[in-house]
């Protein structure tokens, strides 16, 4: 009796375990999900809609996407993965129109183009973590994701003594392993509100096309996801910057958001 009854706790203990076991891969999996960042525009300079789950994840690990929809305030935030030969005169508009921005750059672009990173720390620019080599950060260990944030932070930090606090996942792919992931390193994730496809080299020539996108999507706490890679953003920067002003707003740093 003592030998069957101990068999039946065996057999229960078995099932629990691999319950559990199988429970918390599920779990794994699911907050592991990867998620590609997308907004859907409104017009009227509304506010775009952030979905759902976008929404409550970064709100959830204390990120930022948006701000606050009654004040006419704008994020100036440009991605930097390598150096176009743009950077310079983005740089000297910014200035010239008392303008503060955060620059999300890749370890290709600190090793390459040491003298603009001191610049823009020089000129109070924010410098925010783009990872080492701009992989997308769900398909990596936690271990790979540690290293490819904490390698860059540590040397800017050693080149610069200026420490990142601002990271903005590549390709824009995230998970809420990653948000949780980068919380830890005491990193705040950075999203947007707006962008649009000035990365691609082949659609350049179309300034036009550019301030007219950039132009009609303003809208209260937007926070604006720019490449510095592009000529267009470079030859428009001046005239949206100012157009935006003449619509009443005025731009902040991040730290600023609400």
């Amino acid at each position: 009796m003592k030998r069957k009854l101990l068999i039946i706790v065996l057999i229960i203990i078995s099932i629990i375990t691999i319950f559990a076991i199988t429970n918390s891969k599920s779990n794994a999996n699911n907050i592991n999900t990867k998620i590609c960042w997308g907004i859907k525009r409104n017009n009227n300079h509304i506010q775009p809609e952030l979905g759902k789950e976008n929404q409550e994840l970064i709100d959830k690990y204390g990120g930022i996407a948006i701000g606050n929809d009654k004040d006419n305030v704008v994020y100036l935030t440009f991605d930097l993965g390598y150096e176009a030969g743009y950077t310079e005169k983005i740089l000297d508009i910014l200035k010239e129109n008392d303008v503060k921005a955060c620059f999300f750059v890749t370890a290709h672009y600190v090793n390459t183009s040491e003298d603009l990173i001191k610049r823009m720390i020089e000129d109070g620019h924010d410098i925010g973590n783009h990872t080492v080599n701009h992989k997308s950060l769900p398909d990596l260990s936690d271990k790979e994701v540690e290293s490819e944030i904490m390698k860059l932070h540590t040397a800017v930090y050693e080149k610069y003594g200026y420490e990142m606090k601002y990271i903005r996942p590549p390709k824009g792919e995230y998970s809420e392993r990653i948000l949780q992931l980068c919380k830890k390193m005491n990193y705040k994730t950075v999203m947007w509100s707006f962008a649009y496809d000035d990365w691609d080299e082949s659609k350049q020539g179309r300034e036009e096309y550019g301030k007219k996108k950039i132009l009609e999507n303003v809208h209260p706490g937007e926070v604006i996801l720019l490449h510095g890679t592009s000529k267009d953003n470079m030859n428009i920067l001046d005239d949206c910057i100012k157009q935006i002003k003449k619509e009443g707003y005025e731009f902040e740093k991040l730290e600023n958001i609400k």
